[in-house]
């Protein structure tokens, strides 16, 4: 079974007290769900048409794991701290190769 990749890239930080109070619930819900973060920060270098903002990756056991995280309800909680316009961001799962 492949591994599965939780990759967030923030285009824009409206709120960042919204940003730090969801980051506070959810890395540890997303941990607890057994995801490993393997960045979580501002890129060190930007390149063509990227953006010098907030990059997270996660990686999962599975894509159905990764789900399961995203869907649990200690990362919905997280979400609700996020209010309306507080971060634009793209968020995505990917199978590992």
């Amino acid at each position: 079974m492949a591994k599965a990749y939780w990759v967030t890239t923030y285009q824009s930080i409206h709120n960042p007290d919204a940003l730090a109070a969801y980051a506070q619930l959810a890395g540890p819900s997303i941990t607890a769900a057994g995801g490993k973060f393997l960045v979580r920060g501002m890129p060190s270098a930007i390149k063509e048409h990227g953006l010098m903002q907030r990059v997270v990756i996660i990686e999962f056991d599975s894509l159905a794991a990764a789900e399961a995280a995203y869907k649990s309800a200690g990362y919905q909680e997280a979400l609700s701290k996020l209010t309306p316009g507080a971060v634009v961001r793209d968020m995505r799962f990917v199978e590992g190769a």
